[in-house]
């Protein structure tokens, strides 16, 4: 269970992932030891699952989104875990979430523009096992990028 300082923690670790903590204890009004303390245990247990770098999508040349819903075939545990797989390893499916009911799974995906996404849905998303509908929608503007949940 967390209290309010790990929430705190959390809170401007979710502003700034670099804060050093040193700043962060300062911050949080702890001093460095039990901070870093806290910071390792929130690790450990999972609250905090890493550190990464925002990378505008945009800025390195995949300014196109997708928002792609899939419909299967055949919804049983060999084919579910081999299109799982193989989303999980295409880097141009930033996210993917399996859902209740139809559609069976969405997925967010990374192009350059609108031809690059046509040649990567008929190349890599047609092909992906079990698939037999997918429903693209485009994306206009990304209002709340995922800022993870609010602690």
């Amino acid at each position: 269970m967390i209290d309010h300082l790990d929430r705190s923690i959390l809170r401007y670790l979710k502003e700034d992932g670099r804060m050093t903590a040193t700043a962060l204890a300062a911050k949080v009004g702890l001093t460095v030891a039990p901070c870093h303390r806290r910071l390792r245990d929130l690790e450990a247990s999972g609250v905090i699952r890493g550190y990464r770098a925002d990378i505008d999508p945009a800025a390195v040349g995949l300014g196109f989104e997708a928002i792609v819903f899939v419909t299967l075939r055949q919804v049983d545990r060999a084919t579910m875990e081999i299109f799982e797989n193989r989303v999980a390893d295409n880097a141009n499916i930033v996210e993917a979430q399996r859902l209740f009911g139809s559609p069976d799974y969405l997925l967010k995906v990374i192009a350059e523009d609108l031809p690059a996404y046509q040649r990567f849905y008929d190349a890599e998303l047609s092909s992906l096992p079990g698939v037999e509908r997918l429903t693209s929608t485009l994306v206009m503007k990304n209002l709340k990028p995922n800022t993870g949940p609010p602690v």
